[in-house]
C-alpha cells in the first residue's frame, strides 16, 4: 500500500471505521432519527418505547443486516478515499483546511448516494418503518388470532423489486444525494475549521497534529452544526417509507422532494422538517469522530508504518 492520498488503504480504513461507526451507536441513532421522521407526531420517548416493543434490543438495529453493513462497508471506503484525494489537491491549490473539509466532504458526499448509498438507504429505511407482523382474527368463535409473519430483508427486497422496479428499491435518491453532500461538506468542513481554532487558540504551527481529544472535540463540533439540513433528511424518510397511512391521507401517490415538502409542511408544519433532529446531532458526532478522528488516526498509522517499512528496504 502506498501513503498516497489515492491510495487503496484508504478504501479498506473507510470501510472498517465505518462498519465499526454503523454496528455500535450508529444504528440505534439511525432507527430512532428515522422513526421520528416517518412518525412526526411521535415524541422520543415514544420511539424509543415502539422501538422496544417491535424486537426489545435487537429493535434498535433493525435494517443493520444486511443493508447497513452493506451501505458502512461500501460508503464508508468511498468517503474516504474521495475526500482525502480532494482535500490533499485542495491544500496543494492553497485552499484552507476548512475550505479542502468543505469541498472533500461534499464529493464524497454525492459519490456515497449515488455509487452506494440509493438502494441500501431505502432498503434500510423500509426495514425500520414497514409492518412487521399482522395478525388476521380467527372466524372461530374463541379460537386465538392467527399471527403472520412478515417477510425476511431479503425476501421483501425481491418483492419490492419485482413490484415497482429499480425505482421502487431507489426512492429518494435525490435526495439521499443533497442530503450526503450537504452532511459531509458541512461537518467536514466545520470540523477542520475548528480544528484550525484549536491549533490558533493553542499557539500551534498551522497543520500540526492535534492529540487526540482536541480531533475528538473537532469533530464532534462538525457533527452537530451539521444537523442544519434535517428538512432534506426528514424528506428523504417520507419518501422511502413503508408505514401503512389511514384511509383519506393526503399524501400525494407519486412522492418528487417538492410535493414531499408541501405534504410534511403541510401535515406538520416547520416542525415536522425537523423531526428526529435530537437523535441525528448523536448520529452526526458519533459518525463524525469515527470517519473524521478515527480515520485520521488510522490513516496516519498506516502511513508511519509505510514509511517505516520503506526506510528499512534500503
Amino acid at each position: 500500500m502506498s501513503n498516497s492520498p489515492l491510495s487503496t488503504s484508504n478504501l479498506a480504513i473507510g470501510s472498517l471505521v465505518s462498519l465499526f461507526e454503523v454496528t455500535t451507536l450508529g444504528q440505534p441513532f439511525e432507527v430512532l432519527k428515522t422513526h421520528l421522521a416517518a412518525n412526526r407526531d411521535d415524541r422520543l420517548r415514544d420511539a424509543i418505547s415502539k422501538t422496544l416493543d417491535r424486537g426489545g434490543l435487537k429493535g434498535f438495529y433493525q435494517g443493520l443486516i444486511p443493508w447497513a453493513w452493506i451501505e458502512s462497508g461500501s460508503t464508508g471506503a468511498i468517503l474516504l478515499f474521495t475526500a482525502t484525494a480532494v482535500e490533499d489537491v485542495a491544500k496543494r491549490q492553497g485552499l484552507t483546511a476548512a475550505t479542502g473539509g468543505l469541498l472533500g466532504g461534499a464529493v464524497g458526499g454525492a459519490a456515497q448516494a449515488y455509487l452506494a448509498m440509493g438502494v441500501c438507504t431505502c432498503m434500510k429505511t423500509a426495514e425500520i418503518t414497514r409492518q412487521k407482523a399482522a395478525r388476521i382474527p380467527s372466524s372461530i368463535p374463541g379460537q386465538p388470532s392467527a399471527l403472520i409473519k412478515p417477510a425476511g430483508p431479503l425476501e421483501f427486497f425481491v418483492e419490492v423489486w419485482k413490484k415497482e422496479g429499480i425505482r421502487g428499491i431507489n426512492k429518494g435518491v435525490n435526495a439521499v444525494a443533497l442530503r450526503q453532500m450537504t452532511n459531509w461538506a458541512s461537518r467536514m468542513g466545520f470540523a477542520r475549521a475548528t480544528e484550525d481554532f484549536i491549533r490558533q487558540t493553542k499557539g500551534m504551527p498551522k497543520g500540526s497534529k492535534l492529540d487526540t481529544s482536541d480531533k475528538v472535540i473537532a469533530s464532534a463540533v462538525g457533527g452537530a452544526l451539521g444537523v442544519w439540513n434535517m428538512p432534506l433528511e426528514v424528506i428523504r424518510v417520507e419518501m422511502q417509507s413503508m408505514k401503512q397511512l389511514p384511509d383519506g391521507s393526503a399524501r400525494p401517490q407519486k412522492l418528487t422532494m417538492l410535493s414531499t415538502l408541501k405534504y410534511i409542511y403541510k401535515e406538520n408544519g416547520i416542525k415536522g422538517l425537523f423531526r428526529g433532529v435530537t437523535p441525528r446531532i448523536g448520529l452526526g458526532v458519533w459518525r463524525t469522530v469515527c470517519l473524521v478522528s478515527l480515520g485520521d488516526y488510522i490513516k496516519d498509522a498506516v502511513n508511519t508504518r509505510e514509511k517505516i517499512i520503506t526506510a528499512t528496504d534500503y
